[in-house]
C-alpha cells in the first residue's frame, strides 16, 4: 500500500495541467498540490496491523 501512495505522488507530481484558464486552472494546480502532499505524507509513513487495525505513523516533528 505505501508503494502505490509512493506511486500515486510521483503521478500527480508528473501530471500536467490541461488547457484550461483562469479560476478553474488555479483549482487544477490547487487541487494536485494537494494530492500530491496527501500521497506523499502516506508514501512516507511506516505501516502496521494492530489488533485488525491499519495504522500508519507519520512523524510530522520537524528535523
Amino acid at each position: 500500500m505505501i508503494k502505490r501512495f509512493q506511486a500515486r505522488a510521483r503521478a500527480v507530481k508528473a501530471r500536467g495541467i490541461p488547457p484550461v484558464e483562469g479560476p478553474e486552472r488555479q483549482r487544477f494546480i490547487q487541487q494536485a498540490k494537494d494530492d500530491y502532499m496527501d500521497f506523499a505524507m502516506l508514501g512516507d509513513a511506516n505501516a502496521s496491523l494492530e489488533d485488525g487495525i491499519l495504522v500508519f505513523r507519520i512523524d510530522l516533528r520537524p528535523n
